[in-house]
Order: structure tokens, then sequence, then C-alpha cells
């Protein structure tokens, strides 16, 4: 994998590992090919777009659920 050279940080480290999971699931879902190199130069800014967009779409979805299963 690539090394996070980002300047965010997640909250919960250890989330590392589920985020990656469903980056590659939602590329899949969309036919995006990742690069197994972790280079993501050859990737298009639209299609890196779509993919944030997607896992931002289902993050937001799941945590509805939760807070809908708390009430």
């Amino acid at each position: 994998m690539a090394q996070n050279r980002s300047s965010n940080s997640l909250l919960v480290p250890q989330a590392t590992a589920a985020l990656d999971r469903l980056k590659y699931e939602v590329a899949q879902e969309l036919g995006i090919a990742i690069p197994q190199d972790g280079y993501y130069g050859n990737i298009t800014t639209r299609d890196a777009g779509y993919i944030g967009g997607s896992i931002t779409r289902r993050l937001v979805q799941i945590a509805e659920q939760s807070l809908a299963g708390q009430s």
C-alpha cells in the first residue's frame, strides 16, 4: 500500500485497514481499477472523486443507520 502523506489524520488509527477495504470495494463497484503498487498518478481526478464521493456517501449512510438504531 502507499504511504499516507496527507495532513489528515484518522481519529481511530485502527480504522485504516477498514477504510482501505472500503476504497477497493467502492472502486470495484464503480469499475475503476486501483493500482496494486499504490501509485495513483494514472487515475484521473474524476475517477478519484467518484471513489471519494462514494466512500463519503456510504459512511454517512452507515452513521445515519447507526444513529437511527440508537433512538
